[in-house]
């Protein structure tokens, strides 16, 4: 069996990702996430809470002005990560690291500095505790729901915390958890872009990408929608662009 065989092949082919049989796999969230990055983006950008890499490594594919550090607290997310760095040809400028995100002890024991990356990206969980039906699969719940340790609140705080001042942070997150996002980032960073993402035309968002700089105080901007599919079910061309890695977000504008 080739690499290519026992693995998901990404953004047209072009990123090869391993995953873990069971549990959480990356898809259109991740891909979405890193299309969020500018496509002249330079310096450090950090993954935060990055699974198997799938956000972070799409990223670096198409941004070659990046160097990529992803962080996991999972062993297992940490050894996917470091194997699809390789499989990707991006050792030379990307590093796994394992560290508990919300602890700042863990990250610093992993050697992960505060304030040094321009950009961040996360997909947070989706849950917090006791919120909605936990799966029995335990690595998919522990991708989806929040421990005890401060849930999304927390999670926004660290992510801010490793974020260089006047940098970017790039969240992708349920629709229905933006009131919380905005509240959590109150405070942290400003000039919030937010793309809403609707599966069809006219109907609800289900997911919503929100660009925040850090220590800005520039209002809230909402941006033109993200389609995801025709009435017939296939990407629209905006989506299929995106995925193919031939397209960003480009209406976040300047701030």
């Amino acid at each position: 069996m080739s690499a290519e065989e026992d693995a998901d092949l990404l953004l047209g082919g072009r990123l090869c990702l391993h995953q873990a049989p069971r549990g959480h796999r990356a898809g259109t969230d991740a891909i979405l996430l890193a299309a969020a990055v500018p496509g002249d983006g330079k310096g450090l950008l950090i993954d935060a809470g990055c699974g198997a890499g799938a956000a972070g490594l799409a990223a670096g594919l198409s941004r070659p002005g990046l160097d990529l550090l992803l962080i996991d607290r999972e062993p297992e997310a940490i050894a996917l990560a470091t194997r699809n760095l390789a499989r990707n040809g991006l050792n030379p400028r990307g590093q796994a690291r394992q560290a508990d995100l919300l602890v700042p002890k863990s990250r610093r024991a992993a050697g992960i500095e505060d304030g040094q990356a321009p950009f961040v990206i996360s997909n947070p969980p989706f849950l917090d505790p006791g919120q909605g039906r936990r799966s029995p699969d335990e690595g998919r719940a522990r991708a989806h729901v929040f421990d005890d340790k401060g849930g999304l609140e927390a999670w926004i705080r660290a992510c801010v915390a490793l974020c260089a001042p006047h940098g970017e942070i790039f969240l992708i997150h349920r629709a229905d958890r933006l009131g919380d996002l905005i509240a959590c980032l109150k405070g942290r960073a400003g000039a919030l872009a937010i793309v809403p993402v609707l599966p069809h035309a006219g109907e609800d968002a289900i997911r919503v990408i929100l660009r925040a700089k850090k220590g800005s105080r520039a209002p809230l901007r909402l941006r033109p929608p993200l389609v995801l599919h025709e009435a017939d079910g296939r990407f629209t061309a905006q989506a299929e662009a995106i995925h193919r890695g031939e397209a960003g977000f480009d209406f976040f504008g300047a701030a």
